[in-house]
Order: structure tokens, then sequence, then C-alpha cells
């Protein structure tokens, strides 16, 4: 049975019609979107291929397939978005992992290890150093999340929003989510000079590119809610590296280049709640 049901509007470009001379004609679709339990007879492809879109070019370092099985053996903890029905690929997803509960099983204790070293070499992720660091890790609920590109971020609330009711109900059932902190797993990304143009020597293009480098980008706009509420936040840059042309490959109707990098954003359980309600006070739909 679907969670509930909701009408959003997404956007799709036209396609090319002589007759406009416009790049920016686009239409309005009304999409119905439905919320699920993640159910492993119908979500693991759906699931595995939005972690390898979470994780980017570092997805070869997990076990994604492990790590899609542990999401599923949650099924009353966490949600997928459909539009097509229950026994379609989801479209979105969220869950939350107990990083101490679940440390000894091989494809967590290898995230750890990630998130450790990511948080020890930035200098934004003082605290979550100092937490991962110990030598007993803290309860500390590793919220993954991701959606296809063309998915409005509206579907996003309401996943949180029975994030944190069904944390609730486990508590009532003494399950292990009494988490100390919420760690959050995303992606920023800024915009590069493309490559491709680099035979071209206007100006005006020369311009446009510099000094861009250092504006942050958001694939999910309400990461930016979620820091007023964070202990810290920060970006960091994968592992594994790729070559100078590999941001041209993410270009998408722009003339920049897109350069992904990971972000985590560290929030105290007590302070989870109120950054949903101003999460969903931001992304509310249109009436």
């Amino acid at each position: 049975m679907g969670k509930r049901k909701h009408l959003l509007g997404t956007t799709s470009k036209k396609p090319e019609d002589e007759s406009s001379g416009s790049d920016e004609d686009f239409d309005m679709l009304d999409v119905e979107f439905e919320w699920f339990d993640p159910q492993a007879a119908y979500d693991f492809h759906g699931i595995k291929t939005l972690l390898q879109q979470l994780f980017d070019v570092d997805a070869q370092l997990f076990d994604l397939s492990a790590l899609t099985d542990l999401i599923l053996s949650q099924p009353l903890l966490g949600s997928t978005v459909k539009v097509d029905g229950n026994e379609t690929d989801a479209y979105a997803f969220l869950s939350v992992l107990n990083l101490q509960e679940q440390r000894d099983k091989p494809v967590v204790a290898s995230l750890i290890k990630y998130l450790k070293a990511k948080a020890l070499a930035s200098s934004q992720q003082s605290k979550l150093n100092d937490v991962l660091a110990q030598d007993d890790i803290p309860a500390i609920g590793l919220i993954l999340t991701e959606r296809l590109i063309n998915v409005p971020s509206e579907v996003a609330p309401p996943m949180y929003t029975m994030l944190l009711e069904e944390i609730q109900w486990a508590l009532e059932e003494k399950e292990p989510y009494d988490f100390s902190h919420y760690l959050l797993l995303s992606k920023t990304y800024t915009e590069v000079a493309s490559r491709l143009d680099v035979e071209d020597e206007r100006p005006k293009k020369k311009k446009k590119a510099s000094g861009l480098d250092a504006q942050v980008f958001y694939f999910h706009p309400e990461d930016e809610v979620l820091h007023r509420h964070a202990t810290e936040h920060g970006s960091f840059d994968y592992s594994t590296k790729q070559d100078e042309g590999h941001s041209d490959s993410k270009r998408a109707f722009q003339e920049l280049g897109i350069r992904p990098q990971g972000h985590m954003i560290l929030i105290e359980a007590s302070n989870l709640e109120k950054a949903v309600k101003e999460v969903s006070d931001f992304l509310k739909p249109a009436p």
C-alpha cells in the first residue's frame, strides 16, 4: 500500500520547434507521485541505481548491492517515491542507517572508513571528525537520500516527515534508532570552464567563465535549509580521480562543465524535527 499521494508539477523541455526562437521553452507536466515503504520484491534495482548516482564516481568503492540489501532489510523505515505504481522502480528514496548498530557489516565499515577520511581531510568537518574518531562510534543515523535529476524537490519533505514518524514508532518498540546525531550524505557541484570551448578565444566567454569555481551549487535545494540547523557542513572531493574532460561529460544545455563533490551535513538529533519543518515550509508545493 502507498503511504500517500500528491500531484506535483515537473518541468520538461519542449521538442525543438522551428517556429520558436527561444532556447528557454519548457512544458509543465502534472505528475502524481506516490510514497511507499522500501520493498525487497520491487526496489533493489531502483535504489541501487540511485545509490550509484549519490556516490557518483566513488560508487565503485562500495558494495552497493550489500548496501541496498541493508536498506531493504528495514522495510518500516524510510520511503521510496514512484509514479507508476508499487511494482515499478523508485524515482527517489530516503533511508537511515545506524552506524553504531551496523558497524560490523563490511559495507558499513567501509562507509565509516570513507566518511572518517573525508572528515579528517576537511577543515569544515572538525566536529564530525571528533565524533567519528571515537573508538566506540556513537549512535549516528546516516541519512541516504537521492532522486532522479528531473524529480521535483517537493518530494523530499514528505520523506523526511515520515522518517521522523517512523523513528518515533521504532523507539516506542525499543528499536535501535535513538540517535545522538544525523549525518546526511549529499552532493554539490561547481561550474568550471569547459575544455570543449578552449579554441574559442572570445573575451566575453572567458570573462563569463572566470571566478565561478568558488560558487557552490546544490543538487538538493533543501540542503541549504538543513545547513541552518546543522552543527557543521562541508563538501569534499571524490577519491576516484577523473580525466580533465569528465566535467564536460556532465554538461547539460549550458556552456560550462560541472564538477560534482560529495557533501556532508551533521545535525544533532534534537534539531532534526525543526529542520524538517523548515524544509517543508521552504518546499511547500504551490496551491
